[in-house]
């Protein structure tokens, strides 16, 4: 049986992977706890196999201000609390890093994330994470594996972020620009069979999940309006449009321009891209981003 320790209570990504390991009680044991306040420091780590830590403030175009903030949450308490693992004698150390730690694109231009495309983050939520798992690497060794994560956009049931609000738009708009583009996604449960695999090979390494095929804004929209039964009109006619209200307003640019890893990146000798894009699609309701819209 394989002893698992969650910090971050009640984050959507740290529940997902809970309830997906607990499908199997016999092989797997879960605890989570709370990174406030110092709380975690009471848990026994020495009982665990492998931490999965998923603490850490989101990316939510923050002020400059923040900046502490950020490095002292997603920088030095996530090494802290690797130390402190690696001290208990637990093995693994699994850390939710971000793809954001290449670059935050910020024009219709995009960026595609290629093998050999180094770090370069251009802002401190990506660099936060950047120095963490810098910071982590030198901590890994034969007895204590750490893997760092570094996901695309995440989206299931009930999610945060932009994905739920992109369906959401498309059952109320009566237009949309034909602007097509090639976006890396990657579905709930395929991440919570990632790092289920991850954890039964005790791997190391860096990793970069994704869902096995690429996303494309415009199709989304046309499904959702399609689902849901709205008329939209989709023409390139106000492609225009988006290209000048991209120096304007920076929303446009993380809707329409392309950004993604090479599909062939995020393949590794385990099959963990269970479910399609478009099967993931069917279990999502707009009503989920209406309540978090709320």
């Amino acid at each position: 049986m394989k002893k698992i320790l969650i910090t971050g209570a009640n984050s959507f990504v740290g529940t997902s992977i809970e309830r997906w390991l607990m499908r199997d009680p016999n092989n797997y044991k879960v605890d989570t706890v709370d990174t406030m306040n110092g709380v975690w420091k009471q848990a026994d780590f020495s009982k665990y196999d492998a931490v999965f830590h998923v603490a850490g403030i989101a990316h939510v175009d923050p002020k400059p201000e923040m900046a502490p903030l950020y490095y002292k949450v997603n920088r030095d308490l996530t090494i802290e609390i690797a130390k402190h693992a690696k001290e208990c004698g637990v093995k693994q150390f699994v850390f939710m890093s971000s793809r954001i730690v290449y670059h935050a694109s910020k024009s219709l231009k995009g960026d595609v994330t290629k093998r050999d495309t180094k770090p370069n983050p251009n802002d401190f939520y990506g660099d936060s994470k950047l120095q963490a798992e810098n910071g982590l690497n030198e901590l890994a060794c034969d007895t204590f594996k750490v893997a760092n994560l570094r996901p695309c956009m995440i989206y299931g049931p009930n999610s945060k972020g932009n994905f739920l609000r992109l369906g959401w738009l498309a059952t109320k708009t009566p237009i949309f620009p034909a602007w097509h583009n090639k976006r890396s996604m990657l579905f709930i449960d395929n991440l919570a069979e990632f790092v289920k695999q991850v954890i039964d090979r005790e791997l190391g390494g860096t990793f970069y999940p994704q869902n096995a095929e690429l996303a494309d804004t415009v199709e989304i929209v046309r499904y959702f309006a399609k689902k849901y039964n709205h008329k939209i009109w989709i023409s390139s006619l106000f492609n225009p449009f988006v290209w000048l209200g991209s120096f304007f307003l920076p929303q446009l640019p993380k809707m329409f321009a392309s950004s993604y890893y090479e599909l062939e990146m995020s393949k590794y000798d385990f099959d963990y891209q269970i479910v399609s894009f478009e099967e993931s699609l069917k279990g999502l309701e707009i009503s989920d981003a209406n309540k978090r819209m709320k």
